[in-house]
């Protein structure tokens, strides 16, 4: 069972907005690379992937491997740590002056809930073609 997303409200002051409890791997990454002032296709072009590649690491779909991952940390200047965790040098949260939506903490948990629901629709999906595909191999035989 998917946990619900906490209502209480953090302060803005104190949110970490990259941190493990607000942001994942790739809202990281979409993030460093927004604030370099790159676009995923030239991120990419950088590393050496196709924009796919990228897009599917922002939308945490798949992770790099370990040489790419130094190789972003490098051109994003963050460190490693701080892509994977949120913890380390990285970028600091948004400024003081950028108006931010009172609700921006419900959103951000609401948006984790739904990306581990999802995920977990797309396990259970798998499950069942696994065991469709065993039924109608049984009976061909």
């Amino acid at each position: 069972m998917i946990p619900e997303p906490r209502r209480d409200r953090v302060p803005d002051s104190e949110m970490d907005w990259f941190g493990p409890d607000a942001a994942t791997f790739g809202d990281r990454v979409a993030g460093a690379r927004e604030h370099a002032g790159m676009t995923q296709a030239q991120l990419a072009r950088r590393l050496g992937v196709k924009k796919a590649t990228l897009v599917s690491w922002e939308e945490d779909l798949s992770e790099p491997r370990a040489n790419k991952l130094s190789m972003m940390a490098g051109v994003l200047n963050v460190s490693i740590m701080w892509l994977l965790t949120g913890e380390g040098e990285g970028m600091s949260t948004p400024s003081e002056d950028t108006p931010l939506p009172e609700n921006v903490a419900m959103i951000a948990a609401e948006l984790r809930s739904l990306r581990a629901e999802l995920h977990a629709n797309a396990e259970r999906a798998g499950r069942l073609e696994k065991q469709l595909r065993q039924i109608i191999g049984h009976t061909a035989t």
